[in-house]
């Protein structure tokens, strides 16, 4: 677990609004398909939440627009992990988009998104402590979004 992670996104047509951008409440998608593929690159593939028993829910959410992102823009979601508590933790999403048509083209930020998670029992629904492997993930190098020689 050293290198950043990234999810690629190809923006379907189904998601751009008449305005010819993505409409604003699939970027929440992108996120949860992001953090599902982010857990198991961090060690803790989503199955493992069930098989503990634990879950994790949504409770708070941003979601900062700087640039529209259209159809057929190349794009990726970088996910990182801000900060652990007991029983939550936050990610950071900033989906970057390139313009497929310009070669050579930069990638530009356009969203940024947090998302708070709390780890929750599937039992009672309750909140749960964070597990240790998951724990060991999210503090990892990778997980923080910083290159190999970073610290933690």
């Amino acid at each position: 677990m050293t290198e950043p992670f990234s999810f690629p996104i190809v923006p379907r047509y189904a998601e751009i609004d008449q305005q010819g951008v993505v409409f604003n409440g699939h970027y929440l998608t992108w996120f949860d398909e992001a953090s599902t593929a982010f857990f198991g690159h961090v060690g803790m593939p989503y199955h493992e939440f069930t098989a503990n028993e634990v879950d994790v829910q949504v409770v708070h959410a941003d979601i900062d627009f700087l640039a529209s992102v259209r159809w057929r823009d190349l794009v990726r979601v970088a996910v990182a992990c801000e900060s652990t508590g007991t029983t939550s933790f936050t990610l950071r999403f900033d989906v970057l988009r390139r313009d497929p048509d310009a070669e050579g083209a930069a990638e530009h930020l356009a969203v940024r998104g947090r998302n708070v998670y709390v780890v929750v029992s599937t039992t009672d629904w309750a909140k749960r402590e964070l597990p240790a492997e998951l724990r060991r993930g999210l503090v990892s190098v990778a997980a923080q979004g910083l290159p190999p020689e970073g610290t933690v």
